[in-house]
C-alpha cells in the first residue's frame, strides 16, 4: 500500500471514530451543562435567575424539622454552586395554625416582582385534603445583607375551604396590560385561575376562579401551574401524575398554549387542556426520575427531580428553555 493510500485509509477510519462520538471533523466536542453541586436539596423550587453578576436565589417547600417549617432559600453566584441561605421566617405566621389546622412545613412558593417590590406567594396545606391557603409575603430586596431586607406578612390571597378547588402551587403572570393573575391548584378540579391587583398583589375581586386545565379522570391528578407569556401567547406549563414517591414517581412537566391568558389552552395536538392535553416537556430520562414542581426565569426551566444516584432523594434541575415551531423545549 501506497504511503499516498495509507494516509487516506487513517483519514476515513478518523472520521468513522469521530462520526460514531456524535462529532465530526474540525468540530468542537458537544458541550455538556456544568453539574450542579453544593446544597441543591429543593422542592417546587420559585427560581429568580441571576445576571450581570447578580445572585441566583431558589425558594422552596420547606421542612416541618427546620424552622418551623418556612419556605427555605438558596444562593448561586453562578446558578452551578448552590448553599443554604436559611429560611423566610424562624415561625409562620400564626394564622396559618386556624386557617389550616395541623399545617407543617410551607409549600411550593412563588417569587414575582413588580415596581420594586418582590411578593412571595406560598402554600399551607396538609398532604390529601383541600382544605388549603395561598398566603402573599413582600420585601423590597431579595438580598439578606441589605439593611431593608423584611419578609413582611400580608396574609391570605385565598382558601379552599369548603371549595371546588385547591388552593396551593401559586404562579403569577401579567397579561399583555399588565394585570396580574395566579394559577394555582392540586387534583380536585383542576387548575385554576383569578386575578389580582397591584400593589396589594391580593385578589382584585371575590369572582369565582376560572378553570384553565382539567385532566376529566379521577384523580386529576395535576397541579403546579406556571403561565410564560411568549411571543403574543401564553403558555401554561403544569405538573402531572404523581409526585413525592421516589424512584417510584410518575412526575411529568407538559404544557399548553393560548392567544388569551384565561384560555382555552390546547397542546401541540390540538388537544384542551380541559379535556385532559397536555404536549410532554420534561419527563423521566435514566436516573432523573419524575421531573416536576417547575417555574421559570429567563430561558431557564427550575423543577425537582429524583436522583437514581441519590437513592431517590429529590434534587434540583436546571435546563434550558429552547423553541421550536412554537413549542418550549427543555434542552
Amino acid at each position: 500500500m501506497t504511503a499516498r493510500r495509507l494516509a487516506a485509509v487513517l483519514a476515513a477510519v478518523v472520521v468513522l471514530v469521530l462520526t460514531a462520538c456524535g462529532t465530526s471533523p474540525g468540530a468542537a466536542p458537544e458541550a455538556k451543562p456544568a453539574e450542579i453541586t453544593g446544597d441543591f436539596f429543593t422542592h417546587d423550587p420559585a427560581l429568580v435567575k441571576g445576571g450581570d453578576g447578580d445572585p441566583w436565589f431558589i425558594y422552596s417547600t420547606g421542612n416541618g424539622q427546620v424552622a418551623d417549617g418556612n419556605i427555605q432559600i438558596r444562593r448561586s453566584d453562578d446558578g452551578v454552586e448552590w448553599e443554604y441561605a436559611g429560611e423566610v421566617w424562624q415561625e409562620k405566621p400564626a394564622w396559618l395554625a386556624t386557617a389550616v389546622p395541623g399545617v407543617d412545613n410551607l409549600w411550593a412558593p412563588e417569587l414575582y416582582e413588580h415596581d420594586g417590590t418582590w411578593y412571595l406567594y406560598y402554600s399551607a396545606s396538609t398532604f390529601g385534603k383541600n382544605l388549603s391557603v395561598i398566603a402573599l409575603a413582600t420585601n423590597t430586596t431579595l438580598d439578606p445583607a441589605d439593611p431593608a431586607y423584611e419578609w413582611v406578612d400580608r396574609g391570605q390571597v385565598i382558601s379552599s375551604k369548603g371549595e371546588r378547588f385547591n388552593a396551593i402551587d401559586p404562579g403569577i403572570v401579567e397579561d399583555a396590560n399588565g394585570t396580574p393573575f395566579m394559577a394555582f391548584g392540586s387534583f380536585w378540579t383542576g387548575l385554576q385561575l383569578v386575578q389580582l391587583e397591584w400593589p396589594t398583589g391580593l385578589r382584585a375581586d371575590a369572582a369565582d376562579p376560572i378553570t384553565i386545565a382539567d385532566r376529566k379522570v379521577p384523580p386529576n391528578a395535576i397541579e403546579a401551574p406556571y403561565i410564560l407569556p411568549h411571543d403574543g401567547q401564553y403558555y401554561l406549563f403544569f405538573s402531572r401524575d404523581f409526585c413525592c414517591q421516589g424512584l417510584e414517581s410518575t412526575y411529568n412537566i407538559a404544557v399548553g398554549r393560548s392567544d388569551s391568558i384565561t384560555g382555552p389552552y390546547v397542546d401541540a395536538e390540538g388537544k384542551e387542556l380541559l379535556d385532559g392535553g397536555g404536549t410532554t416537556v420534561l419527563a423521566t430520562d435514566g436516573g432523573r426520575v419524575g421531573p416536576g414542581g417547575q417555574s421559570v426565569s429567563g430561558d431557564t426551566l427550575a423543577f425537582h427531580y429524583y436522583a437514581e444516584e441519590l437513592d431517590g432523594a429529590f434534587r434540583l434541575g436546571l435546563a434550558d428553555l429552547e423553541w421550536k415551531d412554537g413549542w418550549p423545549k427543555a434542552s
